[in-house]
């Protein structure tokens, strides 16, 4: 597909057409790979000065460099494939939740140069979790052979002002995320951006999707159902976080095996007590499966697993069902017509627990929905790259003067 080069017009100079000309070659280098000069000039309808003149201004900045050769008969200039350097920076994710600390490094292309993982010990104080945290990101990005990063980008549990880009208090949720986020950008010196985990999930899914050929103004909802409960929400291609950073909070809807209503505070009597991992733990043990005590988002997806493998349909339809009710009534609001399936418990259940949810879903809402698992492998650690890298290419890559 040609995209249409920049035109100066009135207002616009040809500095100005010259950078976004720039930023439309990058970002095609960065979709498509390395590319010769006439595949570039094939790619954004620009003429051959134009291109040439393109790659020299790129290439003395220092943004793309020769990379190979296309075909195997022709050599010389008009072979040469262009790449973006893609070590020239490198950025970070992290994915804090109550129960582990998730690192990733990664190039310029998303590419992982290294990850680690440390478990959060039971009854650590603050301050030690915060040093192991920012030990193990610095101890990571020397793995990575990176002497310092761009940009890094934390997902948590809970609500993240807009405005200050901080988390907002919660009762429920451990003060250190945001203590640990805090000490990251007063080490490190650098931009460090907090999101919700489970948008950081929906923006690693959309990449993905958009990569397998969904278009890029997609519309879906990534319902996570694990160790907590949460949803991604993108419509016409955005991530939307509301106006207080609350959008996707499902754990709270007002649905209840109890009977009961959520609080402002504790969300066990709301969806998330219905489809959270002890929740799924409890309705495996009424089915008379084994379940493991700890009844956290492992155990929950271990007896998921075990139940796909002995076939314990009363299980799963009526965990289906549950799964069901919620998307019901998140898609009654915004008909997204995609609801995608992740989180330890939806990502264990696979497309059979997808299918099933997608038969209750069609049992109690007239809206037509598919259901789609998750394949994104650390999918919370993906966003993160992903956002710090979007990030990270807007300042490196900005067109030389």
């Amino acid at each position: 597909m040609t995209v249409s080069p920049a035109r100066p017009g009135r207002g616009a100079s040809p500095r100005t057409a010259r950078a976004i000309n720039d930023r439309l070659a990058l970002r095609l280098l960065q979709r498509e790979g390395p590319l010769t000069a006439a595949q570039l000039k094939e790619l954004t309808g620009m003429s051959r000065p134009s291109v040439a003149d393109l790659v020299e201004r790129l290439q003395k900045s220092g943004l793309i460099e020769v990379v190979g050769e296309a075909g195997e008969a022709r050599r010389g200039p008009n072979a040469r494939l262009y790449g973006i350097v893609a070590d020239r920076a490198y950025v970070a994710g992290l994915d804090v939740r109550i129960e582990s600390i998730g690192v990733e490094v990664a190039d310029l292309l998303g590419r992982t140069a290294a990850r680690a993982e440390r478990p959060v010990p039971v009854g650590a104080d603050l301050a030690g979790l915060v040093e192991s945290g920012v030990e193990l990101l610095l101890a990571t990005a020397r793995e990575a052979g990176a002497a310092a990063l761009h940009t890094v980008a934390c997902g948590a549990p809970g609500q993240v002002d807009p405005g200050s880009g901080r988390m907002r208090p919660s009762g429920a949720l451990p003060a250190w995320h945001g203590a640990l986020v805090d000490e990251v950008r007063r080490r490190l010196g650098v931009p460090v951006l907090l999101e919700n985990e489970v948008n950081l999930a929906a923006v690693a899914e959309q990449r993905a999707r958009s990569l397998a050929g969904a278009p890029e103004d997609e519309t879906f909802v990534l319902l996570w159902i694990g160790g907590g409960v949460g949803a991604g929400v993108v419509l016409d291609g955005r991530l939307r976080r509301g106006v207080s950073g609350g959008a996707g909070e499902v754990g709270f809807l007002p649905v209840s095996a109890t009977g009961g209503v959520p609080r402002a505070d504790d969300c066990d009597d709301g969806y998330h007590g219905m489809v959270g991992s002890r929740a799924v733990c409890a309705l495996g043990r009424s089915h008379g499966l084994a379940v493991d005590p700890a009844a956290d988002a492992a155990a929950a997806a271990a007896l998921v697993r075990s139940a796909l493998a002995c076939g314990a349909d009363g299980f799963l339809d009526a965990l289906a069902e549950r799964i069901a009710l919620g998307a019901a009534a998140v898609c009654a609001v915004l008909d997204p017509g995609v609801v995608v399936l992740a989180g330890e418990v939806g990502s264990a259940g696979g497309p059979e627990l997808a299918a099933r949810t997608a038969a209750a879903f069609a049992r109690i809402s007239p809206l037509r929905t598919d259901f789609h698992v998750s394949e994104t492998a650390a999918p919370v650690l993906r966003g993160a790259v992903t956002v710090a890298m979007d990030a990270a290419q807007l300042d490196v890559f900005a067109p030389p003067a």
